[in-house]
């Protein structure tokens, strides 16, 4: 006869989480701004090492737990292949020149005091039109933080602007994947999901809008005209610049809105990047594809000019060359301005690799802590303190981020909760959109607040800055799970169910 499993006591459940909690903290305080370069890897290796060890103590199988991790790492494997074409896609579109266009038009176009502002509005917008904060920040962020680096604003801010609008417009969008994903789980439809959700998340936007508007007049910025100037200089001097190079970002833009799925759009958009980068940047393409004199395609040119007479072939090579190198390598376009230096570097798709690591590792614990039920263990404990419906909206919502920070995944941090708490709801009379409009004020926005989360990790790669340099200027996706809680206790606009 099997041994029956033993019951895990809340405390052994917490030690994993313990150990993270007290060893992410030690890396930062060892290891500062490069934790993700292999330090919080191996912590979140080593407590799912604790956790499994605590699960086969408890009669979980080895093979419970492979499965989950396994489980876990194919529920990752679209976002980690999204990262990696963001990486080539960000790598084309800078030598394209798409990237330097939209600073150098931004630069022109918006002035300082408001730069915060319609950091927010534009990435709100694109991320609602779009229904994906992923491609937002990977395109239109990233030519913002360029912009706002120019004039001089912290990147932190810069970013958390960015991240605010990006993510309400995912929020809101009915062509966001999270949107449609969490009134299926609560059982209600996608508009009366959205137009419910805007009790929450229409006042929290507001409110972040006004501290960005408000934090724009009072930030007093050094040398604004001078960096400004020296960027646009540097730019018209290593690109050329026209406004169709922004057909780029358009095209891929309606790509997306033409529910194309996220892999192949930002594969096309990457493939029209090195195409207009071919068409338009002869200088940069030759710059970047340079060709060893000694290699054996200098020799093969050689031959071409023989038998084609000035047809070497050099830009064709050269194409090539600096084609691949930015989908996957390092590219640094140089110039005598140290900001445009800073802002014109890109790394590819191996860039991205650690963020990949970091993404299996996270995984491999969450999925190690599903095997265990420890999970389950630690949010029944949650249920059972909620009382009122204030308290039931505000343990879901802690619910959802304790996911975002154990699971690590977006997605899990909708699903599961759902799941646990649909019959609480039910229970108390509660409408179903009560329970999707909650999920998503506690998962969706709060998934990038965690650095190891495949949200966190991704745009904390993507825009270059630490996720604990920009959580605290996320004041959209802080501001909205209080609002969110603060109407539960107050019962205001808590539809219930008739008779």
């Amino acid at each position: 006869m099997p041994k029956s499993k033993k019951e895990l006591t809340l405390f052994s459940s917490l030690v994993p989480i313990l150990f993270l909690i007290v060893f992410l903290t030690l890396n930062v305080l060892v290891f500062g701004d490069d934790t993700l370069g292999g330090s919080n890897q191996i912590i979140l290796l080593l407590a799912a090492v604790i956790a499994a060890s605590i699960a086969i103590r408890h009669q979980v199988t080895w093979d419970d737990i492979k499965s989950r991790i396994i489980k876990s790492i194919s529920k990752a494997m679209p976002a980690m292949l999204i990262l990696l074409l963001i990486g080539s896609l960000a790598g084309t579109w800078l030598i394209s020149g798409t990237v330097p266009a939209m600073i150098y038009y931004g630069l022109k176009i918006i002035h300082p005091k408001v730069f915060l502002l319609t950091a927010v509005v534009v990435s709100g917008l694109v991320s609602l039109a779009t229904g994906s904060s992923w491609s937002t920040i990977a395109t239109i962020g990233v030519a913002l933080l360029g912009i706002g680096k120019a004039l001089g604003f912290h990147e932190g801010l810069i970013a958390g602007a960015i991240i605010s609008g990006a993510y309400f417009g995912d929020k809101m969008s009915p062509l966001s994947d999270t949107t449609n994903l969490a009134p299926a789980i609560a059982g209600t439809d996608l508009f009366t999901h959205i137009r419910y959700m805007t009790v929450t998340t229409v006042p929290s936007i507001i409110l972040a809008i006004i501290i960005f508007t408000v934090l724009g007049f009072v930030i007093e910025l050094e040398n604004v005209e001078t960096n400004i100037t020296g960027v646009i200089k540097s730019i018209e001097t290593s690109f050329f610049i026209s406004p169709i190079l922004l057909l780029v970002p358009v095209i891929l833009i309606g790509i997306i809105i033409k529910k194309i799925q996220p892999l192949p759009a930002l594969m096309i958009g990457t493939l029209v990047g090195g195409l207009f980068a071919i068409i338009f940047q002869r200088s940069t393409i030759l710059e970047i594809g340079i060709i060893d004199a000694d290699s054996t395609i200098a020799q093969f040119k050689i031959f071409l000019a023989s038998v084609f007479g000035n047809a070497d072939g050099t830009y064709l090579f050269a194409s090539y060359k600096a084609f691949m190198t930015a989908m996957f390598g390092d590219v640094n376009i140089s110039s005598e301005n140290a900001i445009v230096n800073e802002l014109f570097a890109t790394s590819g798709m191996a860039g991205m690799l650690n963020t990949v690591w970091l993404i299996l590792s996270a995984m491999v614990f969450g999925g190690t802590m599903q095997a265990a039920g420890m999970l389950t263990r630690i949010t029944n404990s949650v249920i059972k303190m909620a009382k009122s419906t204030g308290s039931l909206i505000a343990s879901t919502i802690g619910t959802s981020i304790f996911f975002n920070i154990t699971a690590s995944d977006q997605y899990i941090s909708i699903v599961v909760p759902g799941e646990m708490y649909a019959a609480s709801y039910d229970e108390r009379g509660l409408m179903p959109e009560v329970l999707s409009r909650t999920l998503e004020d506690g998962g969706t926005i709060t998934s990038v607040l965690i650095p190891w989360n495949t949200c966190g990790a991704t745009q904390s790669k993507v825009l270059g800055v630490s996720t604990w340099t920009y959580l605290p200027y996320c004041f959209f996706n802080i501001v909205n799970p209080l609002m969110a809680i603060g109407m539960g206790y107050l019962g205001y606009k808590i539809r219930r169910k008739e008779g």
